[in-house]
């Protein structure tokens, strides 16, 4: 960290200095005394960073350093759907202002209010608060899922957000040239897992707002201690918006389903494993209630989690680019590039009913 001109404490990837100028001029009286900031960890794509000026606190977006694919880190998209969301009840913070000039902090960046909740990412924090209190955690984040896919984009002005047809090909197609722009070594059984997807496409399911990354630790949860008993570990924030768009929903609830599986059979330290806490449904347990709650067919599962297996690995290994180039912010990468052959493996054996 090093001091600035007006004695605000920089953060890798945020110029404080110049991100004060910009918030005078865009949203004048917003700003009072000299800016501070931290990076947020948990996050390693997009960079969060919490920002205070003494008295008001906020949330800063920005891309990551280095490496970053053409098509991903949008900050102009994660803007406008959390905007658009305002108002139907899924839980999101409130936009502030989007910076689109990459000159201001190195690239585009948003400022949001800042929500207080907590990211729960490791079992220990759940087991301080209990099994009954960590059951309806996760009820709670089905639950959540269920009312983001039953938002219609177009009533939010977001049909226009994503392209829905053939949803699933283009999803296919596109995490394969994600692979071939990210990857630093041989990875052969990656290249059978794509050409079992391609040729087992599903009709998919009506489209709906995808998130793109829904997962317990890209959720902000009320502390329990509400006045109001019904607010008491609700979800007070869904966060991390950058892979949201329009299409088929189904692959929401495949990552989710993913996440858990790997939380609980253990694949690595870098897999948050708050959902394998004493409580907490499994990932079938998840599965199964959010197919008793919503129309959709599941019964092509198989394939929706080879494919969110397939997507989790091309992520991974473009964070471990990130970390081999060193244009990574913080711990915790060393072991990220270990994690892509296991989930490789875990989609193949998904797309065979393997357990």
């Amino acid at each position: 960290m090093t001091v600035g001109e007006h004695g605000e404490l920089d953060v890798p990837g945020l110029d404080l200095v110049r991100l004060r100028a910009f918030l005078q001029d865009a949203a004048p009286g917003l700003v009072g005394g000299d800016l501070s900031a931290s990076i947020i960890a948990g996050g390693k794509s997009n960079l969060t960073y919490a920002v205070t000026d003494g008295t008001w606190r906020w949330i800063v977006r920005r891309p990551p350093l280095g490496h970053v694919l053409a098509t991903a880190h949008d900050m102009a998209r994660e803007y406008r759907v959390m905007s658009a969301l305002q108002g139907t009840g899924v839980p999101v913070p409130r936009m502030i202002v989007l910076c689109e000039d990459p000159s201001v902090v190195g690239a585009p960046c948003y400022l949001m209010e800042h929500v207080d909740g907590r990211a729960y990412r490791r079992a220990e924090e759940l087991r301080e608060i209990g099994p009954e209190r960590t059951g309806q955690i996760a009820r709670n984040m089905v639950d959540t899922l269920l009312m983001l896919h039953e938002v219609d984009p177009g009533s939010i002005g977001l049909a226009d957000f994503g392209r829905p047809e053939r949803f699933l090909e283009r999803q296919v197609r596109r995490w394969k040239q994600q692979l071939e722009a990210s990857q630093t070594r041989a990875l052969p059984r990656a290249d059978l897992l794509h050409a079992r997807l391609a040729d087992s496409i599903p009709a998919e399911t009506a489209a709906a707002i995808v998130h793109g990354d829904y997962r317990l630790d890209n959720l902000l949860v009320g502390d329990g201690d509400q006045e109001d008993a019904d607010q008491d570990d609700a979800i007070a924030a869904v966060v991390d918006w950058e892979m949201a768009t329009i299409g088929d929903p189904l692959t929401d609830v495949a990552l989710l389903y993913v996440y858990m599986r790997l939380a609980r059979i253990g694949v690595g330290n870098a897999i948050a494993d708050a959902m394998c806490a004493p409580g907490f449904l499994t990932a079938d347990q998840a599965l199964a209630r959010y197919a008793e709650r919503s129309p959709r067919d599941t019964t092509a599962m198989p394939f929706y989690l080879g494919l969110a297996f397939f997507k989790l690995a091309v992520i991974v290994e473009g964070i471990h680019r990130r970390f081999v180039e060193g244009k990574t912010v913080g711990d915790g990468f060393s072991g990220v590039g270990a994690l892509v052959d296991p989930l490789i493996e875990e989609g193949i054996a998904a797309m065979e009913g393997r357990p």
